[in-house]
This record gives structure tokens, C-alpha cells and sequence, in this order.
């Protein structure tokens, strides 16, 4: 029987917490670099919560965290953003196309055109995963489960987390763009009415 000890297991904590978050920011400043910082919030706010569902999940049944565990948190974090990133893409394209649609319709069409795409990559990766789980052994056990888990909540946050979330940002952000142009022409018109001087008539004669 093998036993690790407080020191090794808080290390191993220390390691994976680093590992995963430097993991994000790494996705967080290639989206933020490829695409957009609003595109890269959705994505990783995404694989945070696939990382913390399946995290859940572990402590919910009290499965054992291991170093194989977090090799398949780093492997889900990469297959997540993969996913989130061809509806991204879509959406690039689709707005290069269609300049007069909003957002929300844009973003609405780019799942539908990859939605095909993510059934079927995500349906081969969980029937995958379905016979690690069942004929993988103890060994691979732990790999297997967080990687069941993390696929399913994956597919879910790539449509229904990854993209909302961008679109609220987006919304905001041009919200407040359009709340600061408006304060700049009412102030404008203010300063104009200022330096108005009223000017009294007076008669002429002839």
C-alpha cells in the first residue's frame, strides 16, 4: 500500500492549483491576442466551470485526486477551449459576411453550424471515455471519470456559457461606448449654450 503524507499531498495541491490557472491564462491571452478579450473571458470562464463541475464531482462521491486527475483537468481544459474555439471562428466569419445581423443572431447561427460538428466530436470522445470507464481497470479509473465528466459539462459550457457570456460582454461594452458618446454630445451641447451671449435688438433708423 502507497501513502502520501501532508507535505507531499499539500505540494501536489500547490502544483495542481498553478498548473490549471497557469493553464488558463494561457488560453486567456491566446484568444485575447487571436481574437478578442470579451471572446477570451467566455472561454475561460468556460473551462473554469468545467474544471470546478468536475472537481464537484470527485468530492460529491469522494473519488480520489491524483496526478493522473489532473493530467485529465489539463486534457479537458485543452478539448474545451478546442470545441469553444471553431464556434468562435464561425462567429469571426459569419460577422465578416453578414456586417447588418446582430451579435446575438450571429452567435445564434455559428452553434447551429457547428452544433453538428460537436455532437459528433463530443459523442466519440464520451464513447471513448464510456470504455475507459468500464474496461480501463482501476488504473485508469480516476483518468476515466474526470474525463467523462469534464467532456459532458464541456460540451455543455462551449454552447451554453463560452458564447452567452461573450455576447453579454460585447453588450456591455457597446453599451457603455454608446453611453460615453452620448454624455460627450449633451456635454458638448452644454458648452455651446454657455458661450451663447444674448443679444438685444436695437432699432434702426433710416
Amino acid at each position: 500500500t502507497d501513502s502520501v503524507g501532508p507535505v507531499a499531498g499539500e505540494q501536489l495541491r500547490n502544483q495542481a492549483l498553478i498548473a490549471t490557472l497557469l493553464g488558463m491564462l494561457g488560453v486567456l491571452f491566446f484568444i485575447a491576442f487571436r481574437y478578442d478579450w470579451t471572446y477570451a473571458a467566455g472561454a475561460v470562464i468556460a473551462v473554469f466551470h468545467d474544471v470546478l463541475v468536475t472537481l464537484a464531482f470527485f468530492t460529491i462521491f469522494q473519488w480520489e485526486i491524483s496526478l493522473t486527475v489532473l493530467a485529465a483537468l489539463l486534457t479537458l481544459v485543452g478539448f474545451s477551449v478546442n470545441d469553444t474555439i471553431v464556434i468562435f471562428d464561425r462567429i469571426r466569419e459569419n460577422l465578416t459576411l453578414n456586417r447588418s445581423d446582430s451579435l446575438y443572431k450571429i452567435t445564434n447561427d455559428a452553434i447551429n453550424q457547428t452544433m453538428s460538428r460537436t455532437i459528433i466530436t463530443s459523442g466519440l470522445v464520451l464513447l471513448s471515455v464510456a470504455a475507459l470507464v468500464l474496461f480501463g481497470g482501476e488504473v485508469l479509473r480516476a483518468f476515466s471519470l474526470a474525463l467523462l465528466v469534464g467532456t459532458i459539462a464541456g460540451t455543455y459550457s462551449t454552447v451554453a456559457i463560452a458564447s452567452p457570456v461573450a455576447i453579454w460582454w460585447q453588450s456591455k461594452i457597446g453599451a457603455a461606448k454608446l453611453k460615453e458618446a452620448k454624455q460627450a454630445v449633451v456635454k458638448g451641447e452644454k458648452l455651446a449654450s454657455a458661450s451663447r451671449r444674448s443679444v438685444t435688438r436695437r432699432p434702426v433708423t433710416r
